[in-house]
């Protein structure tokens, strides 16, 4: 017992007064900030024996809302359509709000737009799984995201163009 009482409230720094400045993440909360889920065209759509060709796009945008707070959003949007109309359209902006304290500037990108989106992207996944079979269809599985894979080559298309790396909030698209 009387080692547990030598441990500071620094996680075990030998130093507490150099603990002050590590780099801290916290994600505050999750929440649909935006969801629109249509059937257009039922009843007659569950009627129709075509396959639908699905589309479905993500978007990330991340604003600073605070010091040290940022709200980083994931846009989904998925649509099946065919020959005779639109199927469903879904709509889903899935936002988290991230408290970054004495992180390096170089790393806030890639924590906002990978590590943010990463540990969004399972609960919004669910979402739309659910939102597709309270439709009336199989619920669609969204096939896992790689977020790094998109921010390198983001980071290599503006290095390769010549400009500089984004100043600012990143946003991908």
């Amino acid at each position: 017992m009387a080692e547990q009482d030598s441990f500071s409230p620094t996680n075990g720094d030998a130093n507490p007064q150099d603990g002050g400045d590590q780099p801290q993440v916290a994600a505050l909360a999750q929440y649909i900030k935006d969801l629109s889920v249509e059937n257009p065209s039922s009843p007659q759509v569950f009627q129709w024996n075509e396959q639908p060709q699905l589309d479905v796009q993500f978007n990330i945008n991340v604003s600073k809302v605070g010091d040290d707070l940022h709200e980083v959003v994931l846009k989904i949007d998925a649509s099946a359509r065919s020959q005779s109309g639109v199927h469903f359209v879904i709509d889903l902006s899935y936002g988290g709000l991230f408290a970054l304290r004495n992180v390096p500037e170089e790393a806030l990108g890639p924590f906002l737009l990978v590590e943010a989106p990463r540990l969004l992207f399972p609960f919004a996944r669910q979402i739309i799984a659910g939102a597709t079979q309270d439709l009336g269809f199989p619920p669609l599985m969204l096939d896992p995201i790689d977020f790094a894979a998109i921010f390198m080559a983001q980071m290599e298309q503006q290095q390769g163009a010549g400009g500089a790396l984004p100043q600012g909030e990143p946003t991908v698209q």
